[in-house]
């Protein structure tokens, strides 16, 4: 998970690609995007929107044939963004979670920054023609792409059903899925608890601008000088104080540890689905084993020839999965150090500055003649 990761066998520098703006028109939100390539010093910019995301995250997704991407964690790409104003905040909020907050998409750039981070530094994505074409082509990536229909979904889910269960041959594997269903529910309500926290003390911080407004519609107009009128206009001085204090307070939790919870719970779900895909294969490989046992004679040589092939597949995917998972439990500890270790740092600075601020308040206050 950390863009800096020695995995990378890409010419593009992870560390380089950066989003440096985004622009709306209408429902349409295209975003700027610079890189600089490992073998030279100049950057380059292209402007993509989010279909072209799904395009490049369709076209990872694309080599089937290659089982070993079957063993990868793919960087999980977020939700589309509703830039509607038709959209109401609690459906936005629904989808999107954290990066539905912040001005100007700020937020949202930073995990699709990170997205492509991931992707780029990656040793076997890192290598898709696909990424460099969308990085550093002029032209726009390709806008073919497969879209299942309800029935392919309907299939997919009762497989879902019929294999999450299934007995896993390897212990190591077993206790993984297992952790990563506990994990995935963990992170998602964790995710979904520290917002409602945040969520909270921005109301808190609408009511105490509400508060200062009435406390300065009670100044007397007649008499603003007198001694009632000073003392609602510095409760309306604090209460303005607390009203950006918790701003503060609640920005940093949503662009560091907010943006990490979020992370965190779309990467758990991409390990889980990792982990299903190699089950799947486990499942199609003992069914193989068992058609093999009660094949007949002449077709025994063809049997056996495919629960060969399969068994590598099957050997390559697990190989793959564990060196991914390795590596993620590394990362997962790193990135969210990381983020907490930068949401504590900024909590402290703003405390130790709103804590100048009160106390100078108080201090006028006590001056007011009793």
């Amino acid at each position: 998970m950390d863009g800096s990761n020695d995995k990378s066998a890409s010419s593009v520098n992870a560390n380089s690609i950066k989003i440096t703006d985004v622009t709306q028109d209408g429902d349409m939100l295209t975003f700027a995007i610079a890189s600089q390539k490992l073998s030279s010093d100049k950057g380059i910019c292209v402007f993509r929107t989010y279909e072209d995301f799904d395009w490049l995250q369709q076209s990872l997704f694309s080599h089937e044939d290659d089982a070993e991407l079957h063993g990868v964690i793919f960087p999980p790409l977020p939700a589309r963004p509703l830039p509607s104003s038709s959209h109401t905040q609690a459906k936005a909020l629904k989808l999107l979670g954290f990066l539905a907050l912040g001005d100007n998409w700020q937020l949202y750039c930073k995990a699709l920054e990170f997205y492509l981070q991931q992707v780029a530094a990656h040793s076997i994505l890192g290598k898709n023609k696909s990424l460099h074409s969308f990085l550093s082509s002029t032209e726009l990536p390709g806008k073919q792409r497969s879209k299942k229909g309800i029935f392919d979904r309907l299939s997919h889910a009762m497989e879902e059903m019929r294999k999450e269960g299934h007995r896993d041959v390897d212990e190591f594997f077993h206790n993984e899925r297992e952790s990563s269903t506990h994990m995935t529910a963990l992170f998602k309500a964790t995710t979904e608890k520290f917002l409602d926290t945040v969520l909270t003390k921005q109301r808190l911080s609408l009511a105490c601008g509400h508060f200062s407004t009435s406390l300065r519609l009670c100044v007397t107009q007649d008499n603003p000088s007198a001694a009632a009128s000073k003392i609602c206009l510095k409760l309306s001085d604090i209460m303005d104080a607390v009203k950006n204090n918790l701003d503060k307070v609640s920005e940093n939790d949503v662009f560091t540890l907010g943006l990490g919870l979020d992370i965190e719970s779309r990467y758990q779900e991409a390990k889980r689905e990792m982990l299903f895909r190699r089950t799947c294969k486990l499942v199609e490989l003992e069914t193989i084993i068992k058609n093999a046992e009660k094949a007949k004679p002449n077709r025994k040589a063809v049997v056996d020839k495919i629960q060969i092939i399969t068994q590598k597949e099957f050997n390559l995917i697990s190989a793959v999965a564990k060196e991914e998972i390795d590596w993620y439990h590394k990362a997962r500890v790193s990135v969210l150090r990381d983020f907490l270790s930068l949401w504590c740092e900024k909590q402290l600075h703003t405390a130790r500055e709103s804590a100048a601020l009160f106390s100078q308040h108080l201090e006028a206050f006590r001056q007011f003649p009793v």
